[in-house]
């Protein structure tokens, strides 16, 4: 990703997150979607101005979006494509807890290399992966704070070694599965936080918890910007069953069905999957 790239993913993060927080701010209605899951004007909304960014800047990437896949409309992605969750944590958006973000990704090769998640109503927003600098490349995390339209206090960011008096734990607010907690209650936990969102992955990837199991259902748009971000900020994201990194595809002929994920783990240290090696 150049600069100017950058650039752009980021202010279209912002902007999407600028029409959901005026959706956000007055009454509005619930649907729900053919799996029971609820969703708002502010879902599409945000992702009509995503799609028609990406569409001026990026004409020839395909893009993978949640509301148009939930319509019938999964293009045939290949081995470069965005990811697009334009509101993710509809449930925590309707609590009103402020825990919702807008992720955006691009997937090469079955790897995301850069991702960006912004969090309007906290005014964070977090992005990394694959960045051109002069004449190479580097893999970078960031975090900045959302401020009058722009984003400010710009810092690097990083996971952190583990405490060795208990690490810090993720889990979902609204999703926390009994797979998930049985494998927390194997570790030696410090602390547990239950956070919406892919605001899990960010805290991962921004050194504020160690580690964040997800043994329950989520989509590859879910996860990926995330998931580039906890990867550029040294951590790893990989497949609870068999400890690999995590791959994203698109099959042929896919439908929503197929971009269901497996089971993952998010971790800043990866000796930390040696704890949690399944039960014999």
């Amino acid at each position: 990703m150049t600069e100017d790239q950058i650039f752009f993913l980021n202010r279209l993060a912002l902007s999407a997150g600028e029409e959901i927080l005026k959706i956000y701010a007055e009454p509005f209605e619930v649907e729900n979607k053919v799996d029971g899951s609820p969703v708002t004007k502010a879902d599409a909304a945000a992702e009509e101005i995503i799609l028609a960014g990406l569409a001026e800047k990026f004409p020839d990437i395909p893009v993978v979006a949640e509301e148009a896949v939930e319509a019938g409309n999964l293009p045939a992605a290949g081995a470069r494509y965005f990811l697009v969750d334009p509101l993710d944590g509809t449930k925590e958006f309707l609590k009103k807890n402020g825990e919702f973000t807008v992720n955006i990704a691009l997937i090469e090769n079955g790897r995301p290399v850069f991702g960006v998640v912004s969090a309007p109503a906290l005014d964070e927003i977090y992005w990394g992966g694959d960045i051109q600098e002069g004449g190479g490349r580097a893999t970078k995390a960031f975090k900045g704070t959302i401020r009058d339209g722009g984003i400010t206090d710009i810092t690097p960011i990083s996971v952190r070694t583990p405490p060795v008096d208990g690490i810090s734990v993720l889990a979902s607010r609204s999703h926390l599965s009994e797979e998930t907690s049985a494998l927390i209650a194997r570790l030696t936990v410090a602390e547990q936080l239950n956070v919406g969102s892919s605001l899990k992955l960010c805290w991962v990837a921004a050194g504020r918890a160690d580690f964040y199991p997800r043994m329950a259902p989520t989509m590859q748009w879910d996860i990926a910007a995330g998931d580039a971000i906890v990867r550029a900020a040294g951590g790893a994201v990989v497949l609870a069953e068999t400890g690999e990194d995590f791959v994203y595809r698109v099959p042929e002929n896919a439908g929503k069905d197929d971009l269901r994920n497996p089971y993952f783990l998010a971790t800043g240290c990866r000796s930390l999957l040696r704890d949690v090696a399944p039960a014999a």
